[in-house]
């Protein structure tokens, strides 16, 4: 038997975050629960944003397409993770786990470079608001937005075809929940120099590249911040960011805490760290951005009033049918 015959495994062994049997069912209902509320949350941020005409600017524009990342980001790995917890195979087939991989690459760079140009919206609002129109305009945005998708597909693609190339000639068995980049390099038992090397230089500079944008934003924005006079001014001023600096550190933290580390060293505490970035982020994120922002809160208001009022509307209609002759 040669090698080309070890070069490709049938299927992965996903370990999951728990290998107790009398977990399974707790975390199944746990992460059902936390997958719903992200879908719910996320689709009700995005439908405020297009049913409010005043809501219709750069920031909300580019907001909602983060939402939208994030229901797809999610729905990469949580569905998986729930069959498996009611499995006890807990399979995924090789090209199954590449194809996770690929999206997952794909969604959670959008996501970063989404916070990059929403950072630059805050620096262009905060620092230069009387050309804001002009430089934000619909094209830029258009291609800000073509730009993060393209880039992170690419970037994906060259990762996940590094990763086609290995040999996996012994365990199959994944110490994750999902198909992500370090726990399938571990398995190898061919060398991932390669992979390895470009991870730390395309893929830190794939990762550094937005950090260093929201960074050198927010110290311009802190800058021009600190010489408004009124302390009311200043407030506000920070107001508008809140809520993105809290999604920044929480996106940024999780994923330096995780992948910014050798190989060898990925534990199981980078399973747990993992869930902030892939689910709890997400999930946090319409709270977040609706509880600390005035106009995204009425909006979400307007909105669930408008269903309420077809909801009542639809049950009023079907009540006189029901007492019609």
């Amino acid at each position: 038997m040669g090698m080309s015959n070890l070069t490709r495994l049938s299927e992965f062994i996903l370990i999951g975050l728990s290998s107790h049997p009398e977990d399974q069912k707790p975390l199944f209902a746990l992460f059902l629960i936390m997958y719903l509320v992200t879908i719910t949350g996320n689709l009700l941020i995005i439908l405020a944003i297009r049913s409010d005409p005043k809501l219709q600017n750069p920031m909300y524009f580019f907001l909602s397409i983060l939402s939208f990342a994030d229901i797809c980001y999610t729905t990469v790995v949580v569905p998986k993770m729930l069959v498996n917890f009611l499995s006890e195979t807990k399979t995924i087939s090789y090209a199954e786990c590449l194809t996770q991989m690929y999206f997952f690459l794909v969604f959670g760079n959008i996501d970063s470079y989404l916070l990059a140009v929403m950072a630059i919206d805050r620096y262009v609002a905060i620092c230069n608001p009387f050309h804001y129109v002009t430089v934000m305009n619909h094209r830029r945005c258009t291609l800000l937005l073509a730009f993060s998708v393209a880039f992170s597909c690419l970037h994906s693609l060259l990762h996940v075809l590094l990763v086609n190339r290995l040999t996996f000639c012994a365990s199959n068995v994944i110490q994750h929940f999902f198909c992500d980049v370090n726990p399938v390099l571990k398995l190898a038992c061919s060398s991932t120099f390669v992979n390895e090397v470009m991870a730390m230089t395309e893929g830190l500079a794939s990762v550094m590249a937005p950090c260093i944008c929201i960074i050198i934003s927010y110290l311009r924005i802190l800058i021009a911040v600190l010489n408004v006079p009124s302390v009311a001014g200043k407030c506000k001023a920070f107001s508008t960011c809140s809520s993105h600096l809290t999604v920044v550190t929480l996106f940024y933290g999780s994923i330096t805490y995780v992948y910014f580390q050798p190989l060898s060293n990925y534990t199981v505490k980078d399973r747990i760290a993992t869930i902030i970035y892939t689910v709890l982020t997400s999930m946090l994120n319409p709270f977040i951005y609706s509880l600390r922002n005035k106009d995204m809160k009425r909006g979400l208001e307007k909105l669930i009033s408008r269903i309420k009022a077809q909801m009542d509307m639809l049950s009023t209609a079907q009540a006189n049918k029901i007492h019609e002759p």
